[in-house]
Parts: C-alpha cells; structure tokens; sequence
C-alpha cells in the first residue's frame, strides 16, 4: 500500500462520507447516517479547516480533518482509517500532519474527543503524544478529551 496524504477535494465526498460512516459502524455495530449530517457536504460543513484524505491509488483508506476553535485552540474530527489500512501507521501520519498543520496557523494546542468505551481508540491518541484532560456524559455515552501542548511539544524538542 502506498497512501499518499492529500486535502480533501469535492470528488472525494462519497469515499469520504462512506469512510466515516463505516469507522463509526465499525465502533458502534450500525450506522446511522442521519446522525451525521454534517457528512453530506463536507466541503461546507469543514471548509474553515483543513480535511485531509489519505489516498491508495484513486482509493480514499483514511481522513482527518482539524478545524479552528478559539483562540490557540484547533480540533480534530472526523478521523477515520478503513479496516484494512489500520495498524500500520496511517492514522499516525494524519495525525502528525494535522498536528504540523495546526502548528503552521499558530495555534497553541490540539484537542479531540472520543467515546470513553473505545478503548484501542484512546490508547492510540495517547501513543500520539495526546494528554486525557477529562471525561464527560454526553448522549452517546463517556467521551474523553484530549490536548496536545504545541508550545510544550516544541520546547521538549528543543
């Protein structure tokens, strides 16, 4: 597999919905897409951030996208790597570039939420260097936030 990271463009809408819908019946057993709506134009619901589309030959096997949520602060949603592209390290580089990304607007921090329960999910944000900074109930169960320092990552690689 050779996945060349790329940002989104309106051609990749459909692979890019399905990829996400499928990560999140992958976690919660169905799908439903009516929840989503903000999949059905991603260009318009994203178009602030930056979407990236992890691309195997014409063939969309992983997305991220980080969006600006305040002053210093930007978030990563919508990160989904299809079943047979996971473990090999794809979800890591577009967590990295969307971490440089965030560092290239200036911002001070990343954060992102998942649900508590999906345990592998975050193992993995922390292996990225994320911080849990808390849990909170929401409709869908325990979400747990996360942060990732910019300035204190810079400063350790100093």
């Amino acid at each position: 597999m050779t996945v060349v990271l790329r940002d989104f463009e309106p051609s990749d809408q459909v692979a890019v919905r399905e990829l996400v819908l499928q990560g999140l019946g992958d976690h919660w057993g169905t799908i439903e897409a009516w929840r989503n709506p903000d999949l059905d134009d991603i260009a318009a619901s994203y178009g602030d951030g930056r979407t990236l589309v992890g691309d195997d030959d014409g063939v969309v096997v992983a997305t991220g996208t980080l969006m600006p949520r305040g002053e210093g602060i930007a978030e990563v949603v919508r990160m989904s790597v299809s079943r047979d592209a996971r473990r090999g390290g794809l979800g890591r580089q577009v967590v990295a570039e969307l971490v440089e990304t965030a560092r290239s607007w200036g911002m001070g921090k990343v954060v992102l939420e998942t649900t508590s329960a999906w345990t592998e999910v975050v193992a993995f944000y922390v292996s990225c260097g994320f911080d849990i900074t808390h849990t909170d109930v929401t409709p869908y169960g325990e979400a747990t936030w996360f942060e990732y320092r910019l300035q204190e990552a810079a400063d350790a690689e100093a």
